[in-house]
């Protein structure tokens, strides 16, 4: 412990009080700071966050070019974490994996050598095993480094220099990607292909306000190119829309659906197997596989029989139907909307701009600045250049002086103590001059070698008025930018293995949705019985005899009726609400079931009215017990949440009380005052909700029953005996009238319960 941190011996025990809440904020801040800075986003210039960009520059310090021997991964995240970043080696090792791995980088910047990881999500061999250089694209975005391209700060130790950006050459970015999660902020950039990201450049270099429009290939100008969408190293097929791409790229916010590339293998005698050949990015294969496999045994997709891995080098996953007959499209529709064979990858372009901003960008933005950066690179090489271009006249115009004057130099060498002084008095030279002249070699006093100067000094001469006539022409400076990525834009070209497009563009095929979601469940028979205390299960199959069902005490049966898994279950409540449950979703025949209050929110003071299997076909009569009713088509009271739809308007003490499908033409109404009414359902409006019409007019009392019928068939009812009667047409007349009268009283014979089923 030094002296100077000893506390002072004239008491007190030299505690500071700090504000909680000021520390904490001042301490976040900091480390959010750091985190969005030096961590978590890329610079928009070089598409580098930090760890990747030294990486890069030790490998450059180290001498591993792409054309150099491999060196072990240990020796470079040796000198990364030991010159330039003080952070876990394995955090820094991850790092340099991924940039050699052909499945997550586009264009890899690291050439590996060893096992660095697969596509089914396993991990790279240990740094000691596996060896690493650059590839060309790593080259390409150190081009120029070494000629004051780019500014260069102190590393955490201030040993050594390292560069704040790199020259990037190659539009990395936007070709390779990024994904980062900052304090606040995230970022979220899809690979894409370089040749159409130069195309764009090179078009945004002739029109400098171009829009993300212009930037974005047009299929009606297939000759002016420019970018088509993300290009993932995996493949895959964008389903996302033109006019949807667009404003992402736009707003620098949304995302692209893409699902894996599938095809189907003929097996002879109308058999068939599908091959998906690509998945979506950043999808592990084997954890897919496993997903599939979940749903296959859990019984979620009742069309596929069996999931195979067949990859070797290239993915080929096997997927055989249940029989030859299943519809091959209606079974991947079914595996996207339930795995990740479908996946949204999403774009956030959120970047720091500058090196020192983060914000959200526009595709046009941020190759703005990429170009603008490329031209601030060429300007500051040519000023390197032309500063190493002046230094070297400068020594060749003393040179030329000795040799005009050779034997005089010579003499002045030998005869005198100190020649270097006499030299620059001689003949004026400045102190570089007299230094190249007194190192001259006895070798280059040939005579040729005079002529050679004055070579050198005329080329010389001639590129240092040409970076003069550079740097003074802002167009110029353009012309050599857009050459430049005119280089890059041939050496990735899509006629290369490289650079050729992987991802492929296609609308989603307009499967029926209603399809795709019975093509999700087993089509199996099932009873669904509810009981007064509102419990509800599906017993397995068809079951006629109900009596033997078992309910809690002080419970009894209310409805059951037959259905598949594959219906929707629709149920009435007194309070006019109508709940959707997926018969595939009902809990089983064991035990009671579970109270329908657990999976639907369903008010304490309603009950169930009644329950029944969904026909979109059919249309529904809501009656309530005050005597309003009013017609729904069935397919109007479908509710897809837990809260139900409420279809019929109700307030305390009315409530719904029957729900019966239409047929027929007319409409028998009885009271509880036992008077019966017939009047044509034409008189009673359709309606997705509301309260409805009054249907019968009652002193006091109110509603017992309805029956839909035919006029033409008659009115027929059942007694408690189970006898039949039926009145006709002629017969019913003194019954017939007007919607909303108060009726007569029932013919004989009509049952005392009030109802027309006895």
């Amino acid at each position: 412990m030094g002296t100077n941190q000893l506390p002072p011996e004239e008491g007190g025990d030299n505690i500071l009080p700090v504000d909680l809440k000021a520390a904490l904020e001042e301490r976040y801040l900091a480390y959010a700071l750091s985190t969005i800075m030096h961590r978590a986003l890329p610079d928009v210039r070089d598409g580098l966050k930090p760890v990747h960009r030294r990486i890069i520059h030790a490998m450059s310090e180290m001498g591993i070019r792409p054309n150099s021997a491999f060196k072990k991964c240990a020796r470079i995240v040796g000198d990364v974490i030991g010159k330039f970043h003080p952070h876990g080696d394995q955090s820094v090792y991850d790092a340099l994996v991924r940039l050699a791995q052909d499945f997550s980088q586009r264009y890899p910047v690291v050439d590996g050598q060893g096992n660095f990881g697969n596509i089914d999500g396993d991990s790279a061999a240990a740094y000691r095993y596996t060896e690493a250089r650059m590839t060309d694209v790593a080259a390409l975005l150190l081009e120029g480094i070494d000629q004051d391209a780019v500014d260069f700060r102190p590393t955490y130790n201030e040993e050594d220099d390292e560069p704040t950006v790199l020259p990037g050459a190659f539009p990395n970015l936007l070709a390779n990607g990024a994904t980062g999660i900052a304090v606040g902020m995230a970022t979220s950039i899809p690979p894409h292909n370089a040749h159409e990201l130069c195309d764009a450049a090179l078009y945004l270099i002739k029109s400098p306000g171009a829009s993300v429009e212009d930037l974005f290939a047009d299929p009606e100008h297939p000759e002016r190119g420019g970018i088509e969408g993300p290009d993932f190293p995996t493949g895959g097929v964008i389903i996302e829309s033109r006019a949807s791409m667009l404003e992402t790229y736009r707003t620098g916010r949304g995302g692209f659906r893409v699902r894996a590339k599938w095809e189907i293998e003929d097996l002879g005698r109308g058999g068939y197997q599908i091959i998906v050949t690509q998945i979506p990015f950043q999808v592990q294969k084997s954890r897919l596989i496993e997903k599939i496999a979940e749903l296959l045994i859990a019984r979620r997709l009742p069309l596929l029989e069996d999931v195979r891995d067949e990859s070797a080098e290239d993915v080929r996953l096997v997927l055989v139907p249940k029989s030859r007959t299943v519809d091959a499209t209606l079974l991947m529709e079914s595996l996207f909307k339930l795995t990740e064979l479908e996946s949204r990858i999403p774009l956030n372009m959120n970047v720091l701009s500058q090196g020192k901003v983060p914000k959200v960008m526009a595709l046009n933005e941020v190759l703005t600045e990429w170009l603008d950066h490329r031209k601030d690179v060429l300007v500051r090489r040519s000023k390197f250049r032309l500063a190493a271009i002046d230094r070297r006249l400068e020594i060749l115009g003393g040179l030329l002086i000795a040799y005009l004057n050779l034997d005089e130099v010579i003499r002045i060498i030998r005869e005198e103590d100190e020649p270097k002084p006499v030299l620059i008095a001689k003949w004026d030279l400045t102190d570089n001059q007299a230094e190249a002249i007194l190192n001259m070699r006895l070798r280059n006093l040939r005579k040729l070698e005079e002529f050679e100067i004055r070579k050198e000094h005329d080329a010389l001469s001639a590129e240092k008025a040409e970076i003069e006539s550079l740097l003074a022409s802002s167009d110029k400076q353009w012309q050599t930018v857009a050459w430049e990525i005119g280089e890059v834009k041939k050496k990735y070209a899509k006629a290369t293995e490289l650079g050729r497009r992987r991802t492929v563009f296609s609308d989603a095929p307009s499967a029926d949705v209603e399809a795709i979601q019975q093509a999700m469940i087993e089509k199996e028979p099932i009873t669904v019985v509810i009981s007064e205390k509102g419990w509800i299960r599906a017993l397995k199959g068809h079951i006629a005899d109900t009596s033997a069902l078992t309910f809690k005490e002080g419970d009894a049966l209310k409805v059951a009726f037959p259905a598949q898994t594959t219906d929707k279950i629709l149920i009435v409540t007194t309070g006019g609400k109508v709940y959707t449950l997926g018969g595939d979703k009902l809990p089983g025949g064991r035990g009671h079931g579970e109270p329908l209050r657990i999976m639907v929110d369903m008010e304490n003071d309603q009950d169930v009215l009644t329950a029944f299997v969904h026909d979109a076909s059919r249309k529904l009569i809501l009656v309530s017990t005050a005597g309003n009713g009013f017609i729904v088509p069935e397919g109007e009271v479908i509710a897809n949440t837990r809260k139900g739809k409420q279809v019929m308007n109700v307030g305390m003490p009315d409530e719904a009380k029957l729900v019966v499908p239409v047929s027929g033409d007319h409409l028998a109404v009885v009271g509880e005052n036992r008077k019966l009414l017939v009047f044509p359902l034409v008189q009673i409006p359709e309606m997705t909700r509301g309260k409805g019409v009054r249907l019968q007019r009652y002193k006091d009392g109110g509603i017992s029953d309805v029956k839909c019928f035919a006029i033409a068939d008659g009115l027929t009812w059942a007694d408690s005996a189970g006898r039949t009667f039926t009145k006709t047409k002629d017969e019913l007349v003194e019954w017939l009238g007007e919607r909303a009268t108060a009726g007569r009283l029932v013919p004989k014979g009509f049952p005392r319960s009030g109802k027309f089923s006895g």
